[in-house]
């Protein structure tokens, strides 16, 4: 039981390892098997098949009376699966790609108000929606604008900041 219970800790320390060292242990073979194994020699995978062996044949040994061989066949198989869930997990947190972060250019032509008047050669704040989620900017204008009035950006001065007009009806 000692043995079993040693792999399930292991497992665990494996797995602990495997967050803090993203990534090494694909790097140590320098890419050579890239693609062979398709993500079945991960740190994760193997830790979810190492603990849950260990645990599954403590688990077994301790509560049947099977033996050594029956605790280990067990272990095998629910590591096995561990290991598949694992991977399929990792695998599709790898494909859930957001959508790109919208940049400067994508704000140009944006519609928004203004929430802090803009003086005259100041910044003032404007409300936009970006990619659907209102954000606030700072805003610089040509002339002043007031509270509340509805404006077009212009220009992306930074990634926090804006170069509005007025919108004239």
């Amino acid at each position: 039981m000692g043995l079993f219970l040693g792999l399930g800790i292991v497992g665990i320390v494996l797995l602990a390892l495997s967050l803090v060292l993203d990534g090494v242990l694909e790097g140590v073979l320098g890419g050579v098997l890239d693609g062979l194994f398709d993500g079945w020699l991960s740190l994760p995978v193997i830790a979810g098949f190492v603990s849950m062996l260990g645990f599954t044949g403590a688990i077994v040994l301790g509560t049947t009376g099977l033996g050594p061989t029956a605790a280990t066949v067990a272990g095998v198989l629910a590591g096995l699966l561990a290991a598949r869930l694992t991977w399929r997990l990792s695998r599709a947190l790898m494909r859930d790609r957001s959508a790109a972060a919208p940049r400067g250019e994508d704000l140009l032509g944006t519609g928004g108000s203004v929430v802090t008047a803009i003086p005259a050669g100041g910044y003032g704040e404007v409300l936009l929606r970006v990619a659907g989620q209102p954000v606030k900017f700072a805003a610089r204008s040509a002339t002043p604008v007031q509270r509340g009035a509805e404006v077009w950006v212009e220009a992306a001065l930074s990634a926090t900041s804006v170069l509005v007009r007025p919108v004239e009806r």
